[in-house]
């Protein structure tokens, strides 16, 4: 596997903390990568979808408690991965569940990446 390249994680640790979510959470990237248009046949197909979910972490911190400045680059970016959650969807229940798995996965990997450190 190649490196998830992400501020703060180290390689070995981060590559063993993805295999060991995804043997619990394959359905869910399965979906996330399906939403968001990456094929499951792609290389790495799970580090997109896992740089997704951290991505999308660190906008949510942003907008709910303002632990991150908000600044036009995190704005227009935090707009951008919500319009690609959003394409398709009729309704925010929808929406919010999509929301709620990027959140889950993003958080669940830091849990597990930190019992491997």
């Amino acid at each position: 596997m190649e490196v998830i390249k992400h501020e703060g994680f180290e390689e070995q640790a981060s590559i063993k903390a993805l295999e060991l979510l995804l043997i619990d959470r394959k359905n869910e990237f399965r979906e996330l990568s399906n939403i968001i248009g990456i094929p499951i046949t792609e290389k790495c197909w799970e580090k997109i979808i896992l740089k997704f979910c951290l991505d999308f972490d660190e906008c949510f911190k942003a907008w709910a408690d303002g632990s991150i400045d908000l600044d036009h680059n995190t704005v227009h970016k935090s707009m951008t991965l919500i319009r690609q959650l959003a394409k398709g969807r009729t309704t925010m229940n929808e929406l919010a569940h999509l929301e709620n798995i990027a959140y889950t996965l993003a958080q669940e990997f830091k849990a597990v990446y930190k019992r491997l450190k």
